[in-house]
């Protein structure tokens, strides 16, 4: 039996187990937080168009980008409730509910995008959505991906003691939260829309961010520093409301499962093939690029991996699929 099929038993067992019940949805409602430029709300975007496709119309699907629909955490207990169908969701906002996923944040796990890639797509990192139905209340189908994390800074930065009392914005969660504490800075969650004001207004020193959105937001106009450290990997994560999917027939069920897990796993080939391109457009700018390795961090990844390891002990297994 395939890893898929395990995942959509597990699911619709555990979604069985929930008493409330729910319309079926004819038109699904699917929130994100990201931009409609952004290559996961344009995955939503192919996703919904395909499932109408495939439904002979039975099916439409509404995509609310922009954090339309409010943040990660209201549009997570809105799937509890049944009141929002589906999501694609940042890895990092499920691991607060999952602190087990929050092995996905263990630095320098994977040592570039395209090894990131197949961390995503092993068995390993599959059988961990079996977590999410009991402990999140949703049904995870696949992962995506963002690409890996950089430092984008107002002033120069030297070394990592050049961080220390600096305000960084993060999202909020606690597997990066505790890493830019143990950095010693002053981890600032912040949600998205508000970034680049803030660094145009000091309001934070620097930001933890993906090269696509450092160079389709423009941050740099305003942090004209990127430190190029690849240090943390960003999935995302395709799911549906357990008390949606527990009212939907079978065949629908398979359906909107394969087409999901599809599109999801689309955007890690767009992060692969786009994560040099991304690159290039931001040395087109005027930004300062500082390549580091994990040296740069000293201790704090082993002092992270210390922590983590209790939190979360699917790390171990990540960390050997890794080595494969």
């Amino acid at each position: 039996m395939s890893v898929f099929k395990k995942i959509m038993m597990a699911g619709a067992a555990a979604a069985m187990t929930l008493t409330a019940s729910a319309a079926i949805a004819k038109e699904f409602r699917i929130g994100l937080i990201t931009p409609p430029p952004h290559i996961w709300t344009k995955a939503a975007g192919a996703f919904a168009k395909e499932l109408e496709e495939k439904s002979g119309g039975k099916h439409t699907v509404k995509v609310f980008p922009s954090r339309q629909l409010g943040n990660e955490a209201q549009m997570l207990q809105q799937m509890q409730t049944g009141a929002l169908d589906m999501a694609f969701m940042t890895v990092a906002e499920v691991s607060n509910r999952v602190p087990n996923m929050g092995a996905f944040y263990a630095p320098y796990l994977a040592k570039d995008i395209a090894h990131a890639a197949k961390i995503l797509r092993s068995d390993t990192a599959k059988k961990m959505l079996n977590e999410l139905p009991r402990k999140a209340g949703v049904i995870g189908l696949g992962y995506g991906s963002a690409g890996l994390r950089q430092i984008v800074s107002r002033d120069p930065v030297e070394n990592a003691g050049s961080l220390k009392g600096k305000k960084i914005r993060i999202t909020p969660f606690e597997p990066i939260k505790d890493f830019y504490n143990l950095l010693g800075t002053a981890p600032t969650p912040m949600p998205l829309p508000a970034v680049y004001d803030a660094l145009a207004n000091g309001q934070v020193d620097a930001i933890d961010m993906d090269l696509e959105l450092i160079w389709k937001l423009k941050y740099t106009e305003h942090a004209k520093t990127l430190v190029l450290s690849n240090h943390m990997m960003f999935p995302m994560v395709g799911i549906v409301s357990a008390k949606v999917w527990k009212d939907l027939s079978k065949e629908d069920r398979e359906m909107i499962g394969s087409l999901m897990a599809k599109h999801v796993d689309s955007t890690i080939d767009s992060f692969v093939a786009g994560e040099a391109k991304f690159l290039e457009e931001v040395k087109k700018t005027d930004a300062t690029v500082q390549v580091v390795d994990p040296d740069f961090f000293g201790t704090v990844t082993d002092q992270w991996n210390a922590i983590w390891s209790k939190r979360a002990p699917s790390l171990k297994d990540l960390r050997e699929e890794a080595k494969k």
